[in-house]
Formats: structure tokens, C-alpha cells, sequence
């Protein structure tokens, strides 16, 4: 039997400076969302809408419509879902289209489409199968595109992006089986060896894995002589020798999905393949991530339009009692909920895309709050759309075209997007990655008087520069436009909205000060709190996003009155989730549910667990993952 794997050991601390060091701490440009949380609501750095340029929209609407066709005819969804296969003829056609490089620059080969227009495409083929759309999203968006775009040398642009536009797939390798959100225990090392470095490891959930061509590897370069070491990332070829696919993983949802277990066995990697210097390797993955997260969001967008149009249709044909279902209050609600929300999900994506693509705005926190929001309400549309369809609702799409009803594949959805909870930052660490950001004005200036760590020179000059920037900062908490009846009259109704955005935008900054001044270093251990406060600011943001989207709308004459009517509902819907969440700040169960957790761990209420059986197989809660030879057949797979 191997021996267990060796982890790297790590105190609590030491976890949190790693993930602090991959941080890009400078704000070199502007971030609305920054401002939002400081209680300063900078509507400017928004409104106007910002458009993309008449050449993006030209190459973008072109490539659409190539996309739609090729979605209509050559993507069949339903096989996908009954093979839990992507056919590999439809991977074929995907590259002969050149959906590989959508985003990689025309000078290698791709189409060198815009953040917005890319996320438009995502949303397009992940409504004709979301699986299809995970492919194309994990090649592009996390996968060796975008880090060698940002990070690559010329030489490993000219060697890998002409192969990733057109015909080589990608994957990105972080996780391990006991490795998730915290890469300070990273086991999966590079050990430098003459001109290259050898890999041994095991990596988790590599989504596009199994058929991928080119691999994103994060591993862990020990310190020594000429080599400062730390996590790392490099570019593999997936058929080198020594690497094993060793199980093609399964899912509630997402079926087609190609995601398996890897193991590196000593796999020699030649030294130009490392992306960026030693140690670098979080920082690129989190700078990849950016942007790379606002895929995730496009295809819940385009998941809620799917779910407005099926209930718009189910809705206004099912009758019960004499009339439509949709005229009934308790259905009626759930159709408003989905059709606002979808138009505010979609103002979001495209509001955080396009500035994106400016680079006028530093879009850090917009993107994660995107990814947030997003996939949360796509996930709560999707369920009152089965609520919506009753029994049909749970029915699959197979029996319901059985029967001769329409193949309505709402429970099917349902699955699918259960994954965007967890994908690419789950809920809870997307609320205390954003957290951190929005308290990061504060911890610059005031940080060292927390830290039990610093002299008391250090906290003296940590308070100097409180003093000075609460000086300035706290008296514009006081009041604001938001307190003047015709503040941001040019946007008509919604002006109102906009006005609670910004008082709101000033509370919200006066809790979290609040809360740091009452729990100081014990800030961090308040997730529940911190949670609260994220979801406001996503209201928040999501309300701007919605309001801007829809003065764009009525400024260009498309559908100016019914896009302002959605936008009035959905801040509408919003300001009671707002209101909700304060009240929640300062009166929860948060100290009762610790008691209650401490219990659980404690075994004190195992007589509640009795009078059921567990179905549960016998075998190891985290599979063993010593490094060594692989003893399972490689089932990694080639697309022709």
C-alpha cells in the first residue's frame, strides 16, 4: 500500500497569508463596486452605458449568428443529456467554427471577440445545452488561453494559442481530493530538474480533463538553490508521458461534462512551459479569474431568459379554476420575480463585460459579484420554473415527449445550474473574497492595530493614518444626493431607485464600520455577518446595473418603456431583500446556530440521528492521493 500523502502542515494563519499574498492588492484604476461599499455611490463610473465599438459589434453579431445556426442544427441536447456524452463530431464542428478562439487574438488564429460578446455566445450555447456551454467556457475562461494572454511569453503565445483557436482543447488543474479553497496545502509539487521540472501529483474535478489536449497545472516548486519555489503554474501537454486520467467523473447535473481525476507521475515539464516566475502561480490563477468569472454569470443569464420565455408560454395555457395559471396571485408573483430578475441578471453581465472590455475600471469586484448574484438567482428562477410547471416541472424531458408533450427540460436545468453555486468559488468564499475587498480601504489604514503581530510603533502609525482618513471619510457618510427629491431626475421613474442606492450605499459603509470598530480582529471570524453585508452591496449592484441598462434602453428607443418597467419591479424586489438583510445584520441566530454546531461536533445530538438507515458506501471520506505510479487504466480520450 503507497503511504498517505505528504501535505504541506499550515496553521490557520499561515493559510490566510498565502491566499493574502496572491491578492493583487493595488488599484491602479477606478471600481464602482469599491465605491459602493466605501458609501460613495459613483454613478459616473457606470452611466453612461458604455458601448462596445461598432467593428466589436460588426465581428461579434456575425460570429453569433454562425453560432445560433450551428447551435439550432448540430447541438442536440437531449442525446447529450441521455449519453451524459458531448458527441464528438459536435466538439469537431465547434472547432471548425472557431468557438475555440473566441476570445484568443485573430493574429493566432481566433476570433478575438470581446468579453461581451464572448458572454453572449456562452449564453447562446449554454441554452442549447449547458454542457456544451462548461466546454467552451472552461477552455477559454480559466483554461491556458487567458493566463498565457495575460502572464505567457511571446514564445508560448506563438507555440499553444494557434493550437488552443483552433483545434486543441483546454483544462485548468488546481484541486485536489483534499485541496479545495485553501491552496496553502497544495500537495502536487514541481521539482526542479536541469532544463525542466518534474511533476508528481493527483488533481480533482479538471473539468475538459479527460479529452483536453493542454493542461493549466498548478503545482508546488520547492525552495532551494536558484529556485525561490512556491505555487506555480505551467502548461502541460495532457498526453505526456507519466500522466493517467484516472476516472471520468459523474454528476447530478451537467452530464456531458468531461471532468476526471489526473495523476502526474513523474512528468517531465520543460522549464519554458512555467507561466510567469516561481511562486506566481496563485496570483495568475486569481488574475485569470477576474474576468474569466463573468462566463459563469452569461449562461445563468441566458438560463433565466430560457425560463421566462417557458413560463410566459406554460403559464398563459394551463388553466386551473377557469383561467390561466398566470393570472393566479400565487403563480403571478413567481413570473414577475423570474422575468425582473432575468432582466436585471442580463444587465449585470453585460454592464460588468463591456467594462471589461474598456479597461477603464478596475472590474474585480463587479465580476465576483456577478459570478455571486448570478448564479444564486439563475438557481432560484430555475426552481419556481418547476414550481411554475407543477408535476411536469419534475418530470424529465425523455418522458414528457414519451407521452406527447412538449420536452421541457425545466428539472434537467435545475441540475445544471446547481453547479454555479460551487464552481469557481462557492457562495461562501465568493462572499469572503468580495468582503475582503470591500474592507480593503479600511485594513490599508487601520490594519496594524488588529494585528497581534505589530510593535506598538507600528499601531501608532496605523492610528495616525486612521485618524486621517476617518477624518475625511466618516462626515460623507452623513448625507448625500440620496436625500435630495430631484437627485438623478434624467432617469424618470427610476430615479427614486437611485436615490435609495445611494443612502443605502452610506448605510451600508456606516454598519461595516460599525462592525469593525465592535469586533475588530474578530472581523474575520463574523462569515455570516460578512455574508449579509456582500449580499446587500450584489443588491446594490445589481439595482445600478438595472437602471442604467434600462435609461440605455429608453435612450435608443429599444423597448425604453417595458425595460423601465422591468427595472421598477426588480428594484422594487430588491429593496425588500435589502431591508431584510440589514434587519438580519443585527438580529440572527448567528450566536445560537455556533452553540448549536458545537453540539453537533460533540456528538450531543446523535439520538436525533437514529431511525434511519445510511446508504452511504464503506470507503474513505477523501480519497488517498500519495503521489506514485497510477494502477487504473487512463481513459483519456482524444477528440479527432
Amino acid at each position: 500500500m503507497s503511504a498517505p500523502a505528504q501535505r504541506p502542515k499550515v496553521t490557520e494563519r499561515e493559510a490566510r497569508q498565502v491566499a493574502e499574498a496572491a491578492r493583487e492588492r493595488d488599484w491602479h484604476r477606478p471600481s464602482f463596486a469599491k465605491e459602493l461599499f466605501l458609501g460613495r455611490f459613483r454613478l459616473d463610473l457606470v452611466h453612461p452605458h458604455p458601448l462596445p465599438a461598432a467593428e466589436d459589434v460588426r465581428r461579434g453579431e456575425a460570429f453569433l449568428a454562425v453560432l445560433r445556426d450551428f447551435c439550432e442544427t448540430r447541438i442536440d441536447g437531449a442525446r447529450i443529456e441521455r449519453e451524459a456524452r458531448i458527441p464528438d463530431e459536435t466538439i469537431t464542428g465547434l472547432k471548425e467554427i472557431g468557438a475555440l478562439g473566441m476570445k484568443i487574438d485573430p493574429a493566432y488564429g481566433g476570433l478575438g471577440l470581446t468579453q461581451l460578446y464572448y458572454n453572449r455566445a456562452l449564453a447562446l450555447v449554454g441554452s442549447a445545452s449547458p454542457a456544451v456551454g462548461a466546454l467552451l467556457s472552461a477552455h477559454q475562461s480559466i483554461g491556458v488561453p487567458q493566463p498565457l494572454k495575460l502572464f505567457g511569453t511571446q514564445e508560448q503565445k506563438d507555440a499553444f494559442l494557434p493550437r488552443l483557436a483552433r483545434t486543441d482543447l483546454s483544462a485548468f488543474l488546481l484541486t485536489e481530493p483534499d485541496v479545495g479553497s485553501d491552496p496553502a496545502r497544495l500537495a502536487t509539487t514541481a521539482v526542479p530538474d536541469g532544463d525542466a521540472y518534474v511533476l508528481d501529483g493527483v488533481k480533482l474535478w479538471t473539468t475538459n480533463g479527460v479529452i483536453a489536449d493542454l493542461l493549466v497545472v498548478m503545482a508546488r516548486v520547492p525552495a532551494s538553490e536558484g529556485h525561490p519555489g512556491g505555487i506555480t503554474a505551467f502548461v502541460v501537454e495532457a498526453d505526456a508521458p507519466g500522466i493517467t486520467v484516472e476516472h471520468r467523473n459523474a454528476f447530478m447535473g451537467l452530464r456531458g461534462l468531461e471532468n476526471g481525476v489526473t495523476r502526474f507521475h513523474r512528468v517531465r515539464v520543460p522549464a519554458g512551459n512555467r507561466i510567469g516566475p516561481e511562486g506566481a502561480g496563485l496570483k495568475i490563477a486569481l488574475t485569470t479569474l477576474n474576468t474569466g468569472r463573468l462566463s459563469l454569470p452569461a449562461a445563468c443569464a441566458g438560463a433565466a431568459k430560457w425560463c421566462l420565455r417557458i413560463a410566459r408560454e406554460w403559464s398563459g395555457v394551463r388553466e386551473q379554476w377557469g383561467r390561466p395559471v398566470a393570472r393566479h396571485e400565487a403563480v403571478g408573483t413567481k413570473i414577475s420575480f423570474i422575468a425582473a430578475t432575468a432582466f436585471a441578471l442580463e444587465a449585470v453581465v453585460d454592464l460588468a463585460s463591456q467594462m471589461a472590455d474598456e479597461e477603464r475600471n478596475d472590474i474585480r469586484i463587479e465580476a465576483a459579484l456577478a459570478k455571486l448574484y448570478g448564479s444564486e438567482k439563475a438557481w432560484l428562477i430555475a426552481d419556481e420554473l418547476v414550481q411554475i410547471r407543477g408535476g411536469r416541472g419534475y418530470e424529465t424531458a425523455d418522458s414528457l415527449a414519451a407521452r406527447g408533450e412538449r420536452a421541457v427540460p425545466a428539472e434537467q436545468l435545475l441540475r445544471d445550474l446547481r453547479i454555479n453555486r460551487i464552481f469557481e468559488g462557492s457562495t461562501e468564499i465568493m462572499h469572503l473574497l468580495i468582503a475582503r475587498e470591500a474592507v480593503d480601504a479600511h485594513l490599508s489604514v487601520a490594519g496594524d492595530l488588529i494585528d497581534p503581530e505589530k510593535t506598538l510603533a507600528d499601531k501608532a502609525r496605523a492610528g495616525a493614518r486612521a485618524g486621517g482618513f476617518y477624518a475625511r471619510w466618516l462626515p460623507g457618510l452623513v448625507t448625500g444626493p440620496g436625500q435630495l427629491p430631484g437627485a438623478y431626475g434624467e432617469f424618470g421613474p427610476l430615479a427614486g431607485h437611485l436615490r435609495y442606492i445611494e443612502r443605502t450605499s452610506r448605510k451600508l459603509a456606516r454598519s461595516t464600520f460599525y462592525a469593525m470598530s465592535r469586533w475588530q480582529g474578530r472581523m474575520e471570524l463574523k462569515q455570516a455577518f460578512l455574508g449579509r453585508i456582500v449580499d446587500i452591496g450584489a443588491e446594490l449592484f445589481a439595482m445600478s446595473a438595472a437602471c442604467v441598462r434600462a435609461e440605455l434602453l429608453r435612450t435608443t428607443g429599444e423597448h425604453g418603456p417595458e425595460a423601465q418597467q422591468l427595472a421598477d419591479a426588480f428594484c422594487h424586489q430588491a429593496r425588500l431583500r435589502v431591508e431584510e438583510l440589514f434587519t438580519r445584520l443585527w438580529s440572527n441566530t448567528d450566536d445560537l446556530d455556533r452553540r448549536i454546531v458545537d453540539g453537533v461536533l460533540a456528538g450531543r445530538y446523535t439520538w436525533l440521528e437514529e431511525g434511519v438507515v445510511d446508504p452511504s458506501g464503506e470507503a474513505p471520506w477523501i480519497a488517498d492521493a500519495a503521489p506514485g505510479p497510477s494502477a487504473r487504466e487512463n481513459v483519456h480520450r482524444r477528440i479527432p
